[in-house]
Protein backbone atom coordinates (compact mmCIF):
# COMPACT_ATOMS: atom_id res chain seq x y z
CA UNK A 1 0.00 0.00 0.00
CA UNK A 2 1.75 3.03 -0.66
CA UNK A 3 2.26 5.99 1.99
CA UNK A 4 -0.92 8.50 1.86
CA UNK A 5 -1.36 11.98 3.73
CA UNK A 6 -3.85 12.45 6.12
CA UNK A 7 -4.47 15.76 4.86
CA UNK A 8 -6.11 16.79 1.84
CA UNK A 9 -4.31 19.77 -0.40
CA UNK A 10 -6.87 22.70 -1.19
CA UNK A 11 -6.30 25.49 -2.95
CA UNK A 12 -8.17 28.82 -3.32
CA UNK A 13 -7.64 32.71 -4.91
CA UNK A 14 -8.53 35.52 -4.89
CA UNK A 15 -8.03 39.05 -6.89
CA UNK A 16 -9.50 42.19 -6.28
CA UNK A 17 -8.40 45.95 -7.46
CA UNK A 18 -6.32 47.68 -5.09
CA UNK A 19 -4.65 50.41 -7.17
CA UNK A 20 -6.87 52.35 -8.53
CA UNK A 21 -5.53 55.58 -6.73
CA UNK A 22 -2.51 57.14 -8.79
CA UNK A 23 -0.59 57.45 -5.43
CA UNK A 24 -1.11 53.67 -4.16
CA UNK A 25 -0.50 52.49 -8.35
CA UNK A 26 2.48 54.52 -7.63
CA UNK A 27 3.77 52.62 -4.65
CA UNK A 28 2.86 49.15 -5.90
CA UNK A 29 4.89 49.70 -9.34
CA UNK A 30 7.74 51.06 -6.77
CA UNK A 31 7.15 47.45 -4.81
CA UNK A 32 6.99 45.28 -7.38
CA UNK A 33 10.00 46.71 -9.06
CA UNK A 34 12.14 46.61 -6.02
CA UNK A 35 10.98 42.86 -5.52
CA UNK A 36 12.26 41.74 -8.88
CA UNK A 37 15.53 43.15 -8.37
CA UNK A 38 15.89 41.80 -5.15
CA UNK A 39 14.84 38.16 -6.69
CA UNK A 40 17.54 38.74 -9.52
CA UNK A 41 20.08 39.92 -7.21
CA UNK A 42 20.19 36.80 -4.41
CA UNK A 43 18.98 34.39 -7.21
CA UNK A 44 21.58 35.44 -10.45
CA UNK A 45 21.25 31.90 -11.73
CA UNK A 46 17.49 31.80 -12.16
CA UNK A 47 16.78 30.80 -15.76
CA UNK A 48 12.99 31.76 -16.44
CA UNK A 49 13.36 30.85 -20.27
CA UNK A 50 14.25 27.35 -19.02
CA UNK A 51 11.47 24.80 -19.90
CA UNK A 52 11.65 22.36 -16.84
CA UNK A 53 9.34 24.18 -14.03
CA UNK A 54 12.22 23.44 -11.53
CA UNK A 55 14.41 26.15 -13.38
CA UNK A 56 11.67 28.74 -13.97
CA UNK A 57 11.93 29.92 -10.43
CA UNK A 58 14.85 29.91 -8.00
CA UNK A 59 12.97 29.27 -5.48
CA UNK A 60 9.05 28.18 -5.32
CA UNK A 61 9.14 29.03 -1.06
CA UNK A 62 8.01 31.74 0.15
CA UNK A 63 10.20 33.45 2.91
CA UNK A 64 9.02 31.28 5.66
CA UNK A 65 8.46 27.84 4.20
CA UNK A 66 10.12 25.21 2.12
CA UNK A 67 8.20 23.36 -0.04
CA UNK A 68 8.27 19.38 0.70
CA UNK A 69 7.42 16.71 -1.85
CA UNK A 70 6.85 13.44 -0.19
CA UNK A 71 8.30 10.47 -2.38
CA UNK A 72 5.43 7.80 -2.94
CA UNK A 73 7.54 4.84 -1.41
CA UNK A 74 5.10 1.84 -0.09
CA UNK A 75 4.14 1.72 3.71
CA UNK A 76 6.48 -1.20 3.72
CA UNK A 77 9.79 1.20 3.93
CA UNK A 78 8.42 3.48 6.34
CA UNK A 79 5.41 2.55 9.09
CA UNK A 80 5.56 -1.01 7.88
CA UNK A 81 9.11 -1.55 9.46
CA UNK A 82 7.33 -0.67 12.87
CA UNK A 83 4.60 -3.32 12.42
CA UNK A 84 7.56 -5.45 11.63
CA UNK A 85 9.30 -4.35 14.95
CA UNK A 86 6.27 -4.55 17.47
CA UNK A 87 5.66 -8.21 15.99
CA UNK A 88 9.60 -9.15 16.20
CA UNK A 89 11.16 -10.62 19.34
CA UNK A 90 13.79 -8.97 21.97
CA UNK A 91 16.56 -7.38 20.97
CA UNK A 92 19.68 -9.09 21.69
CA UNK A 93 22.14 -6.52 22.28
CA UNK A 94 19.85 -5.16 25.24
CA UNK A 95 20.22 -7.15 28.94
CA UNK A 96 16.39 -6.59 29.25
CA UNK A 97 14.22 -4.92 25.98
CA UNK A 98 11.37 -2.83 28.05
CA UNK A 99 9.61 -2.86 24.12
CA UNK A 100 9.36 -6.46 24.39
CA UNK A 101 8.57 -7.16 27.60
CA UNK A 102 4.73 -5.76 27.30
CA UNK A 103 1.78 -8.75 26.99
CA UNK A 104 1.53 -9.41 23.34
CA UNK A 105 -2.33 -8.23 23.98
CA UNK A 106 -1.06 -4.61 25.03
CA UNK A 107 1.33 -4.45 22.01
CA UNK A 108 0.33 -2.06 18.70
CA UNK A 109 -1.82 -3.32 16.26
CA UNK A 110 -3.31 -2.16 13.04
CA UNK A 111 -2.54 1.54 13.61
CA UNK A 112 -1.70 3.37 10.66
CA UNK A 113 1.00 5.33 12.87
CA UNK A 114 2.60 3.11 15.23
CA UNK A 115 4.20 4.29 17.82
CA UNK A 116 8.62 4.30 17.81
CA UNK A 117 10.48 1.95 19.64
CA UNK A 118 12.09 3.14 23.23
CA UNK A 119 14.62 0.94 22.88
CA UNK A 120 17.84 3.11 23.28
CA UNK A 121 19.71 2.15 20.77
CA UNK A 122 16.81 2.97 18.02
CA UNK A 123 15.17 5.57 19.89
CA UNK A 124 18.29 7.69 19.65
CA UNK A 125 17.88 7.61 16.34
CA UNK A 126 14.10 8.76 15.91
CA UNK A 127 14.69 11.45 13.64
CA UNK A 128 12.68 9.90 10.10
CA UNK A 129 10.12 9.23 12.58
CA UNK A 130 9.00 12.65 13.86
CA UNK A 131 9.89 14.21 10.39
CA UNK A 132 7.58 12.17 8.01
CA UNK A 133 5.03 12.36 11.56
CA UNK A 134 5.01 16.13 10.86
CA UNK A 135 4.31 15.82 7.01
CA UNK A 136 1.99 12.97 7.27
CA UNK A 137 -0.16 15.25 9.76
CA UNK A 138 -3.38 17.18 8.15
CA UNK A 139 -2.71 20.25 6.74
CA UNK A 140 -5.01 22.36 9.33
CA UNK A 141 -2.48 21.44 12.24
CA UNK A 142 0.41 22.60 9.99
CA UNK A 143 0.23 25.97 10.98
CA UNK A 144 3.59 26.30 12.75
CA UNK A 145 5.64 24.32 10.27
CA UNK A 146 8.44 25.27 8.23
CA UNK A 147 8.27 22.49 5.74
CA UNK A 148 4.94 22.77 3.39
CA UNK A 149 3.64 19.92 1.99
CA UNK A 150 3.15 19.96 -1.45
CA UNK A 151 1.96 17.00 -3.75
CA UNK A 152 3.13 18.00 -7.18
CA UNK A 153 7.59 17.20 -7.37
CA UNK A 154 6.98 20.14 -9.95
CA UNK A 155 6.30 22.26 -7.10
CA UNK A 156 8.77 21.14 -4.83
CA UNK A 157 11.96 22.92 -3.39
CA UNK A 158 12.69 19.17 -2.32
CA UNK A 159 11.61 15.63 -2.62
CA UNK A 160 11.97 13.87 0.93
CA UNK A 161 12.32 9.70 0.87
CA UNK A 162 10.07 8.58 3.58
CA UNK A 163 12.28 5.49 4.18
CA UNK A 164 12.51 4.44 7.51
CA UNK A 165 16.44 4.02 7.08
CA UNK A 166 18.17 3.53 10.86
CA UNK A 167 14.50 1.38 11.57
CA UNK A 168 15.49 -0.59 8.88
CA UNK A 169 19.06 -1.43 9.48
CA UNK A 170 18.64 -1.77 13.41
CA UNK A 171 15.99 -4.53 12.65
CA UNK A 172 18.82 -5.97 10.65
CA UNK A 173 21.03 -6.11 13.60
CA UNK A 174 18.81 -7.17 16.11
CA UNK A 175 18.11 -10.29 14.21
CA UNK A 176 21.01 -11.54 11.74
CA UNK A 177 24.25 -8.62 12.98
CA UNK A 178 26.30 -11.18 10.99
CA UNK A 179 24.72 -10.18 7.47
CA UNK A 180 24.77 -7.07 8.21
CA UNK A 181 28.20 -6.38 5.85
CA UNK A 182 26.60 -8.98 2.95
CA UNK A 183 24.15 -8.54 0.13
CA UNK A 184 23.01 -12.28 0.43
CA UNK A 185 19.96 -12.86 3.27
CA UNK A 186 20.55 -9.01 4.26
CA UNK A 187 16.84 -7.81 4.34
CA UNK A 188 17.86 -4.29 5.28
CA UNK A 189 19.99 -4.26 1.80
CA UNK A 190 17.49 -5.65 -0.29
CA UNK A 191 15.07 -2.46 1.19
CA UNK A 192 18.08 -0.03 0.60
CA UNK A 193 17.42 -1.72 -2.65
CA UNK A 194 13.95 -0.98 -3.51
CA UNK A 195 14.19 2.68 -2.15
CA UNK A 196 17.42 3.29 -4.24
CA UNK A 197 15.39 1.92 -7.24
CA UNK A 198 12.38 3.39 -6.63
CA UNK A 199 13.52 7.13 -6.18
CA UNK A 200 16.29 6.57 -9.62
CA UNK A 201 13.04 5.65 -11.49
CA UNK A 202 11.13 8.81 -11.31
CA UNK A 203 11.01 11.93 -13.14
CA UNK A 204 12.49 13.95 -10.07
CA UNK A 205 15.28 11.90 -9.93
CA UNK A 206 16.22 11.95 -13.61
CA UNK A 207 15.82 15.95 -13.55
CA UNK A 208 17.88 16.79 -10.58
CA UNK A 209 19.68 13.33 -10.73
CA UNK A 210 19.12 13.38 -6.49
CA UNK A 211 20.57 16.55 -5.51
CA UNK A 212 17.45 18.13 -4.38
CA UNK A 213 16.12 14.71 -2.53
CA UNK A 214 16.47 14.10 0.90
CA UNK A 215 17.05 11.42 2.91
CA UNK A 216 17.49 10.81 6.89
CA UNK A 217 20.58 8.72 8.34
CA UNK A 218 21.14 9.35 11.22
CA UNK A 219 21.82 5.84 12.67
CA UNK A 220 25.87 5.96 10.67
CA UNK A 221 25.57 2.06 9.37
CA UNK A 222 22.21 3.49 7.53
CA UNK A 223 21.82 2.49 4.14
CA UNK A 224 25.24 1.40 4.00
CA UNK A 225 25.44 -0.31 0.84
CA UNK A 226 23.60 2.36 -1.45
CA UNK A 227 25.62 5.24 0.13
CA UNK A 228 27.44 6.36 -3.27
CA UNK A 229 24.19 6.14 -5.14
CA UNK A 230 22.69 8.81 -3.18
CA UNK A 231 25.44 10.52 -2.30
CA UNK A 232 24.64 13.56 -4.74
CA UNK A 233 21.29 14.11 -2.33
CA UNK A 234 20.98 16.25 1.24
CA UNK A 235 21.75 13.71 3.81
CA UNK A 236 20.33 14.35 7.68
CA UNK A 237 23.22 13.03 9.26
CA UNK A 238 24.20 13.21 13.18
CA UNK A 239 27.91 13.49 12.16
CA UNK A 240 30.57 12.01 9.54
CA UNK A 241 31.58 9.58 11.74
CA UNK A 242 30.40 6.82 9.66
CA UNK A 243 31.41 8.22 6.54
CA UNK A 244 35.07 8.79 7.17
CA UNK A 245 35.84 4.79 7.62
CA UNK A 246 33.71 4.25 4.32
CA UNK A 247 35.53 6.22 2.85
CA UNK A 248 38.96 5.70 4.30
CA UNK A 249 39.14 2.52 2.24
CA UNK A 250 38.98 4.03 -0.82
CA UNK A 251 41.99 6.49 0.13
CA UNK A 252 44.24 4.42 -1.90
CA UNK A 253 46.48 3.67 0.95
CA UNK A 254 46.14 7.46 2.09
CA UNK A 255 45.79 8.22 5.94
CA UNK A 256 42.26 8.18 6.30
CA UNK A 257 42.66 12.01 8.04
CA UNK A 258 42.71 13.34 4.52
CA UNK A 259 39.44 12.37 3.31
CA UNK A 260 37.92 13.20 -0.05
CA UNK A 261 34.77 14.07 1.19
CA UNK A 262 33.22 12.51 -2.22
CA UNK A 263 29.78 11.77 -0.04
CA UNK A 264 29.06 13.59 2.70
CA UNK A 265 30.05 17.69 3.21
CA UNK A 266 28.36 20.89 5.48
CA UNK A 267 27.55 22.20 2.06
CA UNK A 268 25.17 20.22 1.22
CA UNK A 269 24.32 17.89 4.11
CA UNK A 270 22.39 18.86 7.31
CA UNK A 271 23.63 17.90 10.94
CA UNK A 272 20.87 17.11 12.67
CA UNK A 273 20.63 16.38 16.70
CA UNK A 274 20.52 12.19 18.30
CA UNK A 275 17.12 12.23 19.93
CA UNK A 276 17.44 12.45 24.02
CA UNK A 277 16.76 9.52 26.02
CA UNK A 278 16.77 11.74 29.36
CA UNK A 279 13.74 13.76 30.31
CA UNK A 280 13.72 17.79 30.12
CA UNK A 281 15.30 20.11 33.18
CA UNK A 282 13.53 22.90 33.58
CA UNK A 283 15.75 25.34 34.98
CA UNK A 284 13.24 26.63 38.12
CA UNK A 285 13.60 22.97 39.12
CA UNK A 286 17.81 23.08 38.92
CA UNK A 287 19.28 21.98 42.52
CA UNK A 288 22.73 22.60 44.02
CA UNK A 289 25.23 20.43 41.82
CA UNK A 290 27.56 18.33 44.23
CA UNK A 291 29.81 16.07 41.80
CA UNK A 292 32.53 17.95 39.46
CA UNK A 293 32.56 15.64 36.55
CA UNK A 294 29.96 12.72 35.45
CA UNK A 295 30.42 10.34 32.57
CA UNK A 296 28.54 7.63 31.89
CA UNK A 297 29.22 5.08 28.60
CA UNK A 298 31.05 2.23 27.25
CA UNK A 299 34.56 2.22 28.26
CA UNK A 300 36.14 0.81 25.08
CA UNK A 301 35.07 1.94 21.69
CA UNK A 302 37.07 1.47 18.53
CA UNK A 303 38.36 4.33 16.03
CA UNK A 304 38.53 7.95 17.46
CA UNK A 305 36.81 6.39 20.57
CA UNK A 306 39.98 5.45 21.80
CA UNK A 307 40.45 8.28 23.48
CA UNK A 308 37.62 7.72 25.72
CA UNK A 309 39.78 4.07 27.33
CA UNK A 310 42.47 6.85 28.24
CA UNK A 311 40.43 9.11 29.71
CA UNK A 312 39.20 6.38 31.72
CA UNK A 313 42.25 5.82 33.17
CA UNK A 314 42.98 9.20 33.54
CA UNK A 315 39.95 10.05 35.78
CA UNK A 316 38.39 7.05 37.31
CA UNK A 317 39.92 7.80 40.86
CA UNK A 318 39.71 11.53 40.69
CA UNK A 319 37.80 13.47 43.32
CA UNK A 320 34.48 14.71 42.73
CA UNK A 321 34.26 12.28 39.73
CA UNK A 322 31.99 10.09 38.48
CA UNK A 323 32.76 7.34 35.97
CA UNK A 324 30.10 4.47 35.02
CA UNK A 325 30.17 2.11 32.84
CA UNK A 326 26.71 1.21 30.98
CA UNK A 327 23.51 2.84 28.83
CA UNK A 328 20.71 4.66 29.67
CA UNK A 329 18.33 1.97 29.73
CA UNK A 330 16.39 0.13 32.46
CA UNK A 331 18.36 1.14 35.93
CA UNK A 332 20.95 2.52 33.71
CA UNK A 333 18.32 5.51 32.77
CA UNK A 334 18.04 6.30 36.53
CA UNK A 335 21.31 6.37 36.93
CA UNK A 336 22.08 8.74 33.97
CA UNK A 337 19.21 10.90 35.14
CA UNK A 338 20.63 11.09 38.70
CA UNK A 339 24.49 11.70 37.75
CA UNK A 340 23.66 14.34 35.00
CA UNK A 341 21.06 16.56 37.41
CA UNK A 342 23.64 16.46 40.21
CA UNK A 343 27.07 17.06 38.62
CA UNK A 344 28.47 20.85 37.37
CA UNK A 345 30.02 19.05 33.98
CA UNK A 346 29.14 16.10 31.91
CA UNK A 347 32.04 14.20 29.61
CA UNK A 348 31.43 14.20 26.15
CA UNK A 349 34.65 12.20 24.62
CA UNK A 350 34.47 10.42 21.03
CA UNK A 351 32.86 6.98 20.73
CA UNK A 352 32.96 4.72 17.85
CA UNK A 353 31.58 8.31 15.80
CA UNK A 354 32.82 11.70 17.12
CA UNK A 355 29.36 12.65 19.17
CA UNK A 356 26.57 10.83 20.45
CA UNK A 357 22.87 11.35 22.24
CA UNK A 358 24.93 11.96 25.29
CA UNK A 359 25.15 15.55 24.28
CA UNK A 360 22.00 16.13 24.36
CA UNK A 361 21.01 14.48 27.10
CA UNK A 362 23.42 16.51 28.87
CA UNK A 363 21.77 19.77 27.71
CA UNK A 364 18.22 18.84 28.89
CA UNK A 365 20.06 18.35 32.11
CA UNK A 366 21.68 21.23 32.25
CA UNK A 367 24.90 19.94 32.57
CA UNK A 368 27.61 21.70 31.19
CA UNK A 369 28.93 19.80 28.33
CA UNK A 370 33.06 18.93 28.34
CA UNK A 371 33.38 17.97 24.13
CA UNK A 372 36.60 16.24 23.82
CA UNK A 373 36.47 15.25 20.59
CA UNK A 374 38.20 17.02 17.95
CA UNK A 375 36.57 16.15 14.50
CA UNK A 376 33.24 16.48 15.93
CA UNK A 377 30.37 18.56 14.26
CA UNK A 378 27.46 19.67 15.69
CA UNK A 379 24.11 20.65 14.60
CA UNK A 380 22.35 23.88 13.56
CA UNK A 381 25.43 25.85 14.00
CA UNK A 382 24.53 29.42 12.98
CA UNK A 383 21.80 29.62 14.67
CA UNK A 384 23.45 27.90 18.50
CA UNK A 385 26.74 29.27 18.99
CA UNK A 386 28.00 26.12 21.17
CA UNK A 387 30.81 27.71 23.07
CA UNK A 388 27.91 30.22 25.18
CA UNK A 389 27.32 27.00 27.26
CA UNK A 390 30.15 24.11 26.31
CA UNK A 391 33.79 23.65 27.26
CA UNK A 392 35.38 22.50 24.25
CA UNK A 393 38.73 20.62 24.73
CA UNK A 394 41.56 19.41 22.42
CA UNK A 395 42.40 15.79 23.06
CA UNK A 396 46.26 16.06 23.83
CA UNK A 397 45.33 18.70 26.79
CA UNK A 398 42.59 16.35 28.12
CA UNK A 399 45.10 13.51 28.26
CA UNK A 400 47.72 15.66 30.14
CA UNK A 401 47.50 13.98 33.97
CA UNK A 402 45.58 16.35 35.89
CA UNK A 403 44.81 19.09 33.49
CA UNK A 404 41.10 18.21 32.64
CA UNK A 405 39.90 18.27 36.09
CA UNK A 406 42.28 21.17 37.17
CA UNK A 407 41.02 23.05 34.20
CA UNK A 408 37.12 22.43 34.81
CA UNK A 409 38.07 23.94 38.42
CA UNK A 410 38.76 27.02 36.95
CA UNK A 411 34.95 27.81 35.99
CA UNK A 412 33.63 29.89 38.40
CA UNK A 413 29.81 29.81 39.86
CA UNK A 414 28.73 32.77 38.19
CA UNK A 415 30.17 31.36 34.55
CA UNK A 416 28.67 28.01 35.34
CA UNK A 417 25.16 29.74 36.19
CA UNK A 418 25.55 31.62 32.71
CA UNK A 419 26.41 28.44 31.11
CA UNK A 420 22.78 26.93 32.41
CA UNK A 421 20.91 30.11 31.69
CA UNK A 422 21.93 29.97 27.96
CA UNK A 423 21.68 25.97 27.27
CA UNK A 424 17.72 25.86 28.80
CA UNK A 425 17.37 28.58 26.13
CA UNK A 426 18.27 25.74 23.10
CA UNK A 427 17.00 23.39 25.01
CA UNK A 428 13.65 23.37 22.60
CA UNK A 429 15.59 23.02 19.59
CA UNK A 430 16.68 19.53 20.49
CA UNK A 431 13.75 18.37 20.96
CA UNK A 432 11.78 15.92 18.37
CA UNK A 433 8.85 14.61 20.30
CA UNK A 434 5.40 16.77 19.40
CA UNK A 435 3.93 14.44 22.16
CA UNK A 436 1.33 13.22 19.74
CA UNK A 437 -0.07 10.01 19.31
CA UNK A 438 1.91 8.10 16.07
CA UNK A 439 3.76 11.40 15.87
CA UNK A 440 1.10 13.03 14.16
CA UNK A 441 -0.23 16.53 15.36
CA UNK A 442 1.23 20.15 15.59
CA UNK A 443 4.75 20.36 15.89
CA UNK A 444 6.56 22.99 18.00
CA UNK A 445 7.44 25.75 16.06
CA UNK A 446 10.76 25.92 17.53
CA UNK A 447 11.79 22.24 17.63
CA UNK A 448 14.25 20.52 16.04
CA UNK A 449 12.02 19.39 13.22
CA UNK A 450 11.45 22.93 11.99
CA UNK A 451 15.58 24.10 12.64
CA UNK A 452 16.63 21.25 10.66
CA UNK A 453 13.91 21.95 7.56
CA UNK A 454 15.65 25.60 8.26
CA UNK A 455 19.13 24.53 7.40
CA UNK A 456 17.55 22.52 3.91
CA UNK A 457 16.33 25.62 3.18
CA UNK A 458 19.31 27.80 3.43
CA UNK A 459 21.02 25.33 1.28
CA UNK A 460 17.98 25.74 -1.40
CA UNK A 461 20.80 27.99 -3.74
CA UNK A 462 23.58 25.80 -4.10
CA UNK A 463 21.17 23.02 -5.08
CA UNK A 464 19.87 25.07 -7.64
CA UNK A 465 23.18 25.68 -8.62
CA UNK A 466 24.41 21.77 -8.59
CA UNK A 467 21.47 20.83 -11.05
CA UNK A 468 22.00 24.27 -13.43
CA UNK A 469 26.03 23.02 -13.89
CA UNK A 470 24.91 19.33 -14.38
CA UNK A 471 22.72 19.81 -17.01
CA UNK A 472 24.92 22.04 -18.88
CA UNK A 473 28.00 19.20 -19.55
CA UNK A 474 27.98 17.70 -22.34
CA UNK A 475 26.81 14.12 -22.92
CA UNK A 476 29.87 11.67 -22.38
CA UNK A 477 31.62 14.10 -19.74
CA UNK A 478 31.98 13.13 -16.66
CA UNK A 479 33.18 14.90 -13.80
CA UNK A 480 34.55 13.00 -9.98
CA UNK A 481 32.37 13.63 -7.92
CA UNK A 482 34.61 16.11 -5.40
CA UNK A 483 32.54 18.09 -1.94
CA UNK A 484 35.01 19.41 -0.04
CA UNK A 485 34.67 20.80 3.08
CA UNK A 486 36.44 22.55 6.20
Amino acid sequence: MALKSTATATASSSSSSLCSVPTLFFAFTLLCTLSFSLFFLFNPLSSPSSSSSIYQNAFHSPQNSVQVFVADLPRSLNYGLLDKYWASGPDSRLGSDADHEIPKTQLPKSLEFPPYPENPLIKQYSAEYWILGDLMTPQAQRTGSFAQRVFSAAEADVVFVPFFATLSAELQLATAKGAFRKKAGNEDYERQRQVVDFVKNTEAWKRSGGRDHVFVLTDPVAMWHVRAEIAPAVLLIVDFGGWYRLESKSSNGNSSVVIQHTQVSLLKDVIVPYTHLLPRLQLTENKKRQTLLYFKGAKHRHRGGLVREKLWDLLVNEPDVIMEEGFPNATGREQSIKGMRTSKFCLHPAGDTPTSCRLFDAIQSLCIPVIVSDNIELPFEGIVDYSEFSVFVAVDDALKPNWLVSHLRTFPKEQRDRFRRKMAQFQPLFEYDNGHPGGIGPIPPDGAVNHLWKKVYQKLPMIKEAIIRERRKPPGVSVPPRCHCT
